[in-house]
């Protein structure tokens, strides 16, 4: 099982991390999670981009850029992704909602 972990801060300022277990090489399973962690999700066929999450760690561990992220304008240099159009092929993905 792959991890999916939301990075972010609490009241104090200190960073708090919250993970889900994902299924390897499953979308919908990703989909559920992230939605889980407060992804929100419309369209689910990158046309929308309200499922833009910015990658802090593991990008290496994501299914490569769709045709619908780069017609969306997300560059292969930038740390974003849309959830609805990757998958964790395995190991840890660390996100910012």
């Amino acid at each position: 099982m792959a991890k999916l972990v939301k990075i972010d801060k609490d009241d104090a300022g200190n960073e708090i991390e919250e993970v889900k277990e994902v299924k390897d090489n499953d979308n919908f399973d990703l989909i559920d999670r992230a939605e889980e962690l407060g992804v929100a999700f419309g369209c689910q066929d990158g046309r929308c981009g309200s499922c833009r999450v910015e990658v802090v760690e593991g990008m290496e561990n994501l299914t490569e850029r769709t045709q619908n992220e780069l017609d969306a304008g997300l560059m292969e240099d930038e740390p974003f992704r849309l959830m609805c159009q990757c998958k964790i092929k395995q190991g840890l993905v660390k996100v910012r909602v």
